[in-house]
């Protein structure tokens, strides 16, 4: 027999009715056993409810409310649920107790029975009407529509048998089923007439009937449940039995209180039980892909259980990694942040410094060493590089994350999302362009606003460019030629768009290009180019958005050009901007992935760290400082070194989030220190010099005494304790790390410890992490570099002469001319993300150390208006990298049996 009563109504029933003795209800199983008596009698003569000749009259709703309101037990059903709403909602001000009925028809006495019970108790009530000869299909669509409605708390099935199928009933989630149908009442006590009255009421509200006799070994025979109503029917003369019927209505409402309270118990914060994995590292170290496949990844939605998720807050891509709704925040809005760690570095060698295996190595040892709730929050990498030159970036060694095929090739699709909102709007703007050339203002205003049916509407991306014309109007008709014109003429200037189409792969022959060559462009030819997908203001956005809400404001903001009169054209302008959100509804949801040992990892976003933040989003941080609690870690990495990566975390990414720092972990090595004290050129691809893997002191003081020296003191500006992490490799001595540690703290370092994470795991890093544990628990005083109501002269030259170490900065004519613009247009308190090479402070490349005595070029100045920054060049920066002679590609292959990938690094 199928029983399907919400668990706990039980509790509710016992708060409400008196239970008899103990010893009586002690049936077989664990759960506690209800009994209930009957309710209130009266004379067989009562006018509500008669007894005779073996038939019920039934009442009228409105007799049944007024019968209802006179018993005892029913009035102590709707007291106590009351008080229960009242609870709930002063601990839970915006939550309101909800009940739908689904129903066939649009018999409205249904509604207002419900209503008046449900109004006695506090609860809200809402109905759904279904047609009479709508289909089993139709039904379950809407009942899967409620199941997924967290505002929705209990359902009610008001349907006639034919409807409540199989199908039916096994759809409707258990948590929220608030109908009789199905449920089993036990009837305990001998036989009599009023014994097949009460069975025959019962069975008409759609319940099915057990009987048993009073002696407690037939009670044992029965397999009761937590899920069965049991009632005791001896009683003298006749019960009023309308009282029946009203109880069961009330109690199934009182239900919904129940199940809104439960609900809510669910949404609360739930502390990780976090199952680490256990690693068995090698020596020698194998390749980053071996070490990945040799691992069993936990499946990700045992990973998200783990760490608090709700089922409802994931969407699952495969085996191993998973979307994370944004509703998360709204759910532990109440829930204090976490710790908040920045990773940055040096200035690098072309080679990388490993900012990234310091993220990973780190969160191993915080959560899988020393229990502590902690999060990575990291980039997802562009395809250009990893089949370019630079190779993957979900880490190495024994501290990546897996797997790393997948992290490194598509993930979930976001930036191929990007790549096609960023050329549908090149396609708008291309298509706009030719149909101002070759038509006239009616012909464009009819085709702009189609008449459908006779009638001509504007949509409401049209109202909203009516109403930044200053044109207060919604009807087509009723607008001048004049408003006609401004309406569908952007009249973009072919020399002044700034928009370039995206791909992501390392393409040096689509930086510039001619467009409009077909015979079909009329003549429209104009040159413009490409740039590489994540270098794309809208991948610039999804990182510094913090809801969908944000993003599409944002979306909407993008300058694309200037029209010939010198107007800003936006996105909306083109009225494209609701696409581009639609496009990207997925984008902006992190990946959720995990490390070698099992810690959870976020992936999401990958702007480039010149011309853009270099950043991965502030959702992602944002949902896992919530997620890790007050007492965890959540470690982020920034781009490049800390005078660019950084400096835009702080300046731009901490002003979009709100979110305060609590410490910096600055990534060295060996390596990079000797090559700023004077050591010989790197290069990517080609072996190193000998300065680099034998020991030598004075070079490794040299670049402590200059770049790390400068870097700690960069962050330091901002308030912020910095611990030095030594990324060590095989070849460095322990003299040599020995003395980073010791001149680190000398520059003004909290600490600085070796890590070996790469060839170790976690436990390599369990110092790094007691470290950093010990710096955020200091006191940071975090403060901006710069306020943003400062010219925008001002606040480069703060960056320059502050971060880079420059004398003073020099502003081209050309660059001066689009700061007094975009003065004039309202920009110029955006915040700054200055466009340089990543491999000296200064401008120049060969510079390393800590340059000084120099003065910054400005060559020209853009503005990314929609992300939310003004970005100056310094010098020429590629927004589309080449592929190199010895490219990635030539190593990466699969096998055609097993689908294994090789040559991923």
């Amino acid at each position: 027999m199928r029983v399907v009563l919400i668990r706990g109504v039980c509790a509710a029933l016992r708060s409400s009715f008196p239970v008899f003795p103990r010893r009586c209800v002690r049936a077989g199983g664990a759960h506690s056993r209800l009994v209930l008596r009957a309710a209130s009698a009266t004379s067989s003569t009562g006018t509500r409810a008669k007894l005779t000749t073996g038939k019920f009259e039934k009442l009228s709703p409105e007799e049944e409310e007024e019968e209802a309101d006179s018993d005892f037990s029913v009035r102590e059903v709707v007291q106590s649920t009351k008080e229960a709403v009242v609870t709930l909602q002063k601990n839970n001000p915006a939550t309101q107790p909800s009940l739908a009925i689904l129903q066939l028809g649009e018999d409205d006495s249904v509604l207002e029975i419900n209503k008046k019970m449900a109004g006695k108790m506090g609860l809200n009530v809402t109905q759904i009407c279904l047609g009479k000869d709508c289909t089993e299909d139709e039904i379950l669509e809407e009942l899967l529509k409620l199941n997924d409605d967290p505002r929705v708390h209990g359902v009610y099935l008001h349907l006639p048998p034919a409807a409540l199928t199989n199908r039916v009933l096994n759809s409707l989630k258990p948590e929220k089923d608030d109908s009789l149908e199905g449920k089993t009442v036990l009837l305990v006590g001998g036989e009599s007439p009023f014994r097949l009255v009460l069975q025959c009421l019962i069975e008409r509200r759609g319940m099915v009937t057990a009987k048993s006799h009073w002696d407690s070994k037939s009670l044992e025979r029965e397999q009761l449940t937590e899920h069965r109503y049991i009632f005791l029917h001896r009683a003298v003369g006749s019960l009023v039995l309308s009282s029946l019927h009203s109880l069961f209505s009330f109690i199934v409402r009182q239900n919904v209180v129940r199940s809104c309270t439960r609900w809510l118990q669910e949404q609360q914060y739930k502390p990780w039980r976090l199952r680490s994995l256990k690693l068995q590292p090698l020596t020698p170290v194998p390749s980053d892909l071996q070490i990945s496949r040799a691992q069993t990844a936990k499946p990700v939605n045992h990973l998200a259980e783990e760490i608090g998720l709700l089922p409802e807050e994931l969407e699952v891509y495969g085996r191993s990694k998973a979307k994370v709704r944004l509703s998360l925040l709204e759910r532990l809005n109440s829930q204090p942040d976490g710790k908040y760690v920045l990773v940055a570095g040096v200035t690098p060698t072309p080679l990388g410094e490993g900012k990234s295996t310091v993220t990973i190595g780190l969160v191993q040892a915080l959560s899988a060493h020393l229990n502590l709730n902690s999060f990575a929050c990291l980039r997802q990498p562009s395809q250009g590089p990893t089949f370019g030159i630079k190779g993957g970036a979900a880490g190495g060694g024994y501290a990546q994350v897996i797997p790393m095929e997948e992290f490194n090739l598509h993930l979930t699709g976001d930036i191929h999302a990007i790549t096609a909102a960023n050329n549908l709007v090149a396609a708008a703007i291309d298509a706009r362009m030719l149909h101002e050339a070759t038509q006239s203002d009616k012909a464009l205003f009819s085709r702009l606003v189609p008449s459908v049916n006779g009638v001509r509407r504007f949509s409401p991306i049209q109202i909203s460019r009516l109403r930044r014309l200053g044109i207060i109007k919604s009807d087509p008709s009723s607008l001048s030629p004049e408003e006609v014109n401004s309406f569908v003429r952007l009249d973009l200037d072919p020399e002044k768009i700034t928009w370039h189409r995206v791909v992501d792969t390392n393409d040096r022959f689509l930086r510039k290009i001619t467009i409009g060559q077909a015979s079909t462009e009329k003549g429209l030819t104009r040159e413009t180019g490409f740039d590489i997908a994540v270098a794309s203001e809208i991948m610039a956005i999804l990182a510094l958005a913090d809801s969908m809400e944000d993003m599409k404001s944002r979306l909407g903001r993008m300058v694309v050009g200037t029209s010939r009169s010198g107007t800003p054209v936006t996105a909306e302008d083109l009225g494209v901007s609701g696409a581009l959100a639609v496009l990207m509804k997925d984008a902006i949801k992190p990946t959720l992935m995990q490390t070698l040992e099992g810690t959870p990892v976020f992936v999401h976003a990958g702007p480039f760290a010149n011309i853009a933040h270099g950043n991965s989003s502030v959702l992602a941080d944002k949902l896992a400082l919530k997620l890790v609690g007050e007492d965890g870690f959540v470690v982020t990495e920034a781009g490049f070194g800390a005078d660019i990566g950084m400096e835009k975390f702080f300046n731009i990414k901490c002003r979009a989030s709100g979110l305060r720092p609590n410490a910096v972990v600055l990534v060295a090595t060996i390596r990079a220190l000797k090559m700023h004290g004077g050591g010989p050129s790197v290069s990517a691809g080609a072996p190193l010099p000998t300065e680099y893997i034998s020991e030598n002191l004075n070079l490794v003081s040299g670049g402590c005494q200059s770049n790390l020296k400068k870097q700690i003191q960069n962050a330091q500006q901002f308030g912020v304790p910095v611990v030095v992490a030594i990324n060590v490799f095989r070849t460095d001595t322990p003299a040599e790390i020995d003395l980073v540690c010791q001149l680190a703290k000398e520059c003004g370092a909290f600490d600085a410890v070796p890590c070996h994470h790469w060839m170790q795991g976690g436990r390599g890093a369990v110092e790094l992490a007691q470290a950093v544990k010990e710096a955020t628990s200091k006191p940071s005083y975090f403060q901006f570099l710069y306020d943003l109501q400062m010219p925008i002269v001002e606040k480069i030259r703060t960056i320059a002469k502050r971060i880079y170490g420059a004398d003073d900065i020099d502003v081209s004519a050309e660059a001066q001319r689009k700061i007094d613009y975009y003065h004039e247009q309202g920009y110029s308190t955006l915040p700054i993300c200055m466009a340089k090479t990543h491999l000296s402070l200064s401008h120049l490349p060969e510079r390393k150390g800590a340059p000084t005595g120099f003065v910054l070029p400005i060559r020209d100045v853009r503005a990314s208006v929609g992300a939310g920054f003004i970005y100056p060049l310094v010098g020429t920066m590629s927004t589309m990298p080449g592929l190199p002679t010895r490219a990635c590609f030539y190593d990466i292959d699969i096998d055609p049996i097993t689908e294994e990938i090789s040559g991923l690094f």
